[in-house]
């Protein structure tokens, strides 16, 4: 059997980082992010990277750390309200950036995993996000052409996993992370808990490990809450 499993994240990404290159990172604002993967990007140094991910974050947290240390290019986005310091070097002309429906998103990665260059959809048609690309019309219905995301490599965040790298995504961490694994050359996951080959039911299997090429365990982790909202106790 392949040796997966990594003793930090530093390692399992060794040799697979370089400048310009393009990422696939899954995770929802700060929910199911490879977090340890994310820092060790960031420790790394490398530069003028492109990501494809949901969000970026948010300030100081996830994605957000490395548009801190200015090591973004572009970001191929849906929702990135939550990010004060992503919203400056927008604005800024400091940071491209490629936005895209949420669903639209998801889809373009799933369709990159499975090798497939492009889709037509209704999503975004006679808006910005058709701007420049090529509008075709089924059955009276406008359609435009949307290009698969394939990248060099993927960082995603599970649960847990067999030592084979068959791994089980927790709640609604499973959100990005299963299409943008498969839309990678190579992926690297970090997990809470690695068990047996063998240990896991073939049914609740989310992503095969034929997928994931080098994985880590990440724990223990710290639950962060991206707004924390409280209310005043009421009088007994």
């Amino acid at each position: 059997m392949v040796k997966k499993l990594y003793s930090d994240a530093a390692s399992a990404l060794e040799g697979l980082l370089f400048d310009g290159m393009h990422l696939c990172a899954g995770g929802f604002g700060l929910c199911g992010i490879p977090e340890r993967l994310i820092d060790a990007i960031r420790d790394s140094g490398v530069r003028d990277l492109t990501i494809a991910s949901n969000n970026a974050g948010v300030d100081g947290e996830g994605l957000g750390k490395l548009l801190r240390t200015r090591q973004v290019r572009k970001m191929i986005s849906s929702y990135v309200g939550e990010n004060k310091e992503f919203e400056r070097q927008y604005l800024a002309g400091e940071l491209e950036v490629e936005f895209c429906p949420q669903g639209t998103l998801a889809e373009r990665c799933r369709a990159g995993g499975a090798g497939i260059p492009g889709f037509y959809t209704r999503t975004g048609v006679g808006t910005a996000v058709a701007e420049g690309k090529e509008v075709k019309s089924f059955d009276g219905q406008d359609y435009i052409l949307e290009r698969g995301i394939f990248a060099d490599v993927a960082v995603i965040k599970g649960w847990k996993a067999d030592e084979s790298g068959n791994l089980i995504f927790r709640k609604t961490a499973r959100n990005f992370n299963q299409p943008m694994a498969t839309a990678a050359k190579i992926c690297v996951a970090e997990v809470e808990e690695v068990v047996p080959t063998g240990s896991l039911d073939p049914d609740a299997i989310h992503l095969p490990g034929i997928y994931v090429k080098r994985m880590i365990v990440g724990a223990p982790y710290d639950k962060k809450i991206e707004f924390r909202t409280v209310r005043q106790r009421e009088a007994a």
